[in-house]
């Protein structure tokens, strides 16, 4: 659910603490937020040595399959899935910017 009024909500992922503004429900946000640190925990766990950022690019990796066997699999709902998709693509970038 979403309405028209951008607020920001703070997410943990990996330990740190990102302001993410966005639209979104806040609820969702942070569904999302765990739902990507889980990922990366994951990838921590089968990956040996890795740095922090190789293992956000494994985690994102995944997440991207997943995403893409999801998209190819739904044939009625593809546009909502795009917008939704797009939607995170930007809360992300923003979140980005600010540490960037």
């Amino acid at each position: 659910m979403t309405d028209d009024t951008s607020r920001v909500v703070t997410v943990e992922i990996m330990g740190q603490r990102y302001p993410i503004r966005s639209t979104l429900d806040l609820e969702y946000i942070t569904h999302l937020a765990n739902y990507v640190d889980q990922k990366i925990q994951s990838a921590t766990e089968h990956s040996t040595g890795a740095d922090t950022v190789r293992i956000a690019v494994l985690a994102a990796l995944n997440i991207a399959d997943e995403y893409f066997r999801a998209r190819d699999s739904n044939t009625g709902g593809d546009d909502r899935l795009q917008r939704r998709a797009d939607e995170i693509e930007q809360m992300v970038d923003r979140a980005l910017e600010q540490f960037g």
